[in-house]
């Protein structure tokens, strides 16, 4: 990281720099990655705010504001999870940050200056840092490029880890981290629905935000595939599964492969019917797909609502209860756990220690 140290801020010294770098990069976990990295900066800079904008996916030009940095009112530094739009004081700057792969300086006039530096991989912008203080930061641009570089090639690390090599979904590992953020998404999601209920004297239903659905796929009579075709032809239905799997459900849904011809989708959805329209969609879709060599190939799908005080394990083994209803019952159909459960057709599962990892 090329560096100007007399641009560093009061004399920085060189081991104050690298004690801050070697903080950031000891974390295993994004979330945890992303905070420490504002932190970071914050105290090295001292900045009245550090933010960290990412993009929602790695298709999509949409920004959030992820993780702030500020000081509270004894003057301390925290970091709060955020999962918001990025404010609009700063938001043309940003888009022009994000498309020119420039960082850019902003004097708004009131003795807050900004400046922007984007963060990029494979030179494209996979989102951007905002610091903020009451004096210019020109001559911190150096340092805050060079973290951005080593926060994007360790975060590189960091999602190829977290992927399955013949797909590239996430793998079973990652479940429960993602599980967590798209809760903590909706969570953020209704608290700030609720807010703006209240500012504007209207009342919201809670559910009108959004619940989040577990669904399990299978691949029906997979073993006969790879005994009739071969390995080679049965890796190929799982990866083409897989980009049906991308190109069906929305970018805010995450995708697993769980391992063999399991497959999970995590989907954020106004209620139980969008939710099982979304999955209904899918399955006919693969039925009518002709896939090569093999020809036609099915799924069968079992899936269960998530409440936000369930343990995941809990919801992996409803879901797998109406997926193995399904196998049982036919094949190539759509099963939820709630409504089976309803029906009398599945005992209910309540909270225990079950292991499925």
């Amino acid at each position: 990281m090329r560096v100007p140290w007399q641009a560093l801020p009061d004399g920085l010294p060189q081991t104050r720099l690298l004690d801050s770098v070697a903080e950031f990069t000891v974390h295993r976990d994004i979330d945890a990655l992303d905070h420490s990295l504002v932190l970071s900066l914050a105290e090295l800079v001292e900045a009245t705010s550090v933010a960290l904008c990412k993009r929602t996916d790695e298709t999509d030009n949409a920004l959030e504001m992820i993780a702030l940095c500020v000081p509270d009112e004894h003057n301390k530094l925290t970091v709060e999870a955020i999962c918001m739009p990025v404010v609009e004081s700063y938001s043309a700057e940003l888009d022009m940050v994000i498309s020119e792969l420039e960082p850019r300086s902003i004097d708004s006039g009131d003795g807050l200056y900004t400046l922007i530096v984007p963060v990029q991989r494979e030179q494209r912008a996979i989102g951007a840092l905002v610091i903020q203080a009451e004096r210019k930061l020109d001559g911190l641009v150096a340092l805050v490029e060079g973290f951005a570089r080593i926060y994007a090639n360790y975060t590189a690390l960091l999602n190829e880890s977290e992927r399955d090599k013949l797909t590239g979904l996430f793998n079973r590992r990652t479940f429960e981290q993602r599980l967590q953020r798209l809760l903590k998404r909706q969570r953020m999601q209704r608290a700030r629905a609720a807010a703006e209920a209240a500012a504007g004297g209207e009342r919201r239903v809670d559910g009108e935000v959004g619940r989040v659905w577990l669904a399990i796929l299978d691949i029906d009579h997979f073993k006969r595939i790879n005994d009739n075709f071969g390995h080679v032809y049965g890796d190929e239905v799982i990866l083409l599964l897989a980009q049906m799997m991308r190109s069906s459900f929305r970018q805010t849904d995450v995708l697993f492969r769980f391992g063999g011809e399991e497959f999970v989708v995590l989907l954020g959805s106004l209620d139980e019917a969008t939710a099982r329209a979304a999955l209904q969609r899918f399955r006919e879709r693969v039925a009518t797909h002709v896939f090569p060599q093999v020809g036609h190939v099915t799924v069968s799908i079992g899936y269960a609502n998530i409440g936000e005080s369930d343990y995941p394990e809990i919801v992996l083994d409803r879901a797998d209860k109406a997926l193995y209803f399904a196998k049982q019952n036919g094949r190539n159909c759509l099963h939820g756990y709630e409504a089976l459960a309803a029906t009398g057709a599945l005992a209910p599962t309540s909270a225990g220690s079950i292991d499925l990892f």
